[in-house]
């Protein structure tokens, strides 16, 4: 990691860290509207730069967190308009999270009620002691293959 010694290292370290947010912030807003409409193709497709940019973004204030003074003390106006597109970012990112959270809940309920009701299906019927149906044991039920292929 080099140093950041001049005030024009700082300042075009600052400006590549304000294109990763608005490339990023842009990148999750697309994945966040594909998951939404039920697109999981196409957002499987957009992981790849996602993951891409994510990396540099670390890398990259991994070398503004070890160079913080110096660039506090050079630039601080950039610095104050930087937290700006930190907070956009972060609202866009809260966003995309919710978004998947519920893609992942929903997915993952379908799953449960589909296995459940192979597992009722695969069971004995027979009533128990009140006169009532009884619940299928978990050893009647039979292995579900998921593929993980969008």
């Amino acid at each position: 990691m080099t140093p950041i010694t001049t005030k024009a290292e700082a300042e075009t370290a600052l400006d590549d860290l304000s294109t990763l947010f608005a490339s990023l912030s842009s990148l999750l807003a697309q994945e966040t509207n594909l998951v939404h409409t039920g697109k999981l193709r196409k957002a499987a497709e957009i992981e790849p730069v996602k993951k891409d940019l994510a990396g540099r973004l670390y890398t990259l204030s991994e070398r503004l967190k070890a160079n913080a003074k110096f660039i506090l003390q050079a630039v601080p106006e950039r610095c104050a308009a930087l937290k700006g597109a930190q907070a956009d970012l972060h609202a866009v990112l809260q966003r995309n999270m919710a978004v998947l959270a519920t893609a992942h809940a929903v997915s993952e309920g379908i799953v449960r009620r589909l296995s459940g009701e192979l597992a009722k299906k695969a069971a004995p019927q027979v009533y128990g002691a009140s006169g009532r149906t009884v619940a299928p044991s978990p050893k009647y039920g039979k292995p579900l293959a998921v593929s993980r292929v969008l």
